[in-house]
């Protein structure tokens, strides 16, 4: 192992109920005139740019420096899209967790900060009931919401760490914000997985009216 990593030095989007996950794809519609001017200066540079949830309470400061949760998700736009508006559709696929340490002063309209890339913790034992757990839960879910049945295989898929299913299942599912959120912060990946499959059985147990 090496010595300490040097920060990565991010722009921040805050958003109020967008969870940006490793290993996921996530669109969004850049309207306002400091995130326009964010992406061209992100475009410009190295694309690189953390979606961070803001905390509850964030309206009453919003047009200014709003809390942020410190655990936010990092990537880069891989596609994007000028609207004549000077609007942006982009597409950012996730890379890393980060953690943010510290704000940077800056002379732009958005954030810029310090963050410091997190690892997962991976399982020291298997995990294969967990994981053969979650599949289940999704097919039955999947079947409870009348979706096809093979909606999640590439989120599934064997062959791909068990973080990275987490991940993707997780981004694809959960409706709860404040439970994503959870999840991004849980660098343990049994215990992400844990959470994740009793989140599910709830969900397929919700939508099955006490059935599941």
């Amino acid at each position: 192992m090496g010595g300490p990593r040097a920060p990565l030095v991010l722009p921040i989007f805050p958003l109020p109920d967008v969870t940006f996950f490793p290993h996921t794809l996530l669109p969004l519609h850049v309207f306002e005139a400091r995130y326009r001017a964010m992406v061209m200066d992100v475009l410009a540079r190295d694309r690189r740019l953390a979606v961070v949830k803001l905390r509850p309470g964030y309206e009453a400061t919003y047009a200014g420096k709003p809390p942020v949760h410190e655990v936010a998700g990092a990537g880069e736009i891989v596609s994007w899209e000028r609207l004549a508006t000077g609007r942006y559709n982009i597409l950012l696929k996730g890379d890393c967790r980060v953690r943010l340490e510290s704000e940077k002063p800056s002379d732009t309209l958005y954030r810029v900060v310090a963050a410091q890339r997190l690892d997962d913790v991976s399982p020291r034992t298997d995990v294969g009931a967990l994981l053969a757990r979650i599949r289940g839960a999704c097919e039955r879910l999947l079947k409870a919401l009348d979706r096809p049945a093979n909606l999640l295989d590439t989120a599934l898929a064997e062959g791909q760490p068990a973080g990275a299913i987490a991940d993707r299942i997780a981004a694809a599912v959960l409706p709860d914000a404040a439970l994503r959120q959870e999840l991004l912060e849980t660098l343990d990946v049994t215990r992400r997985l844990d959470r994740l499959a009793a989140a599910l059985d709830d969900l397929v147990r919700e939508l099955l009216g006490g059935r599941g």
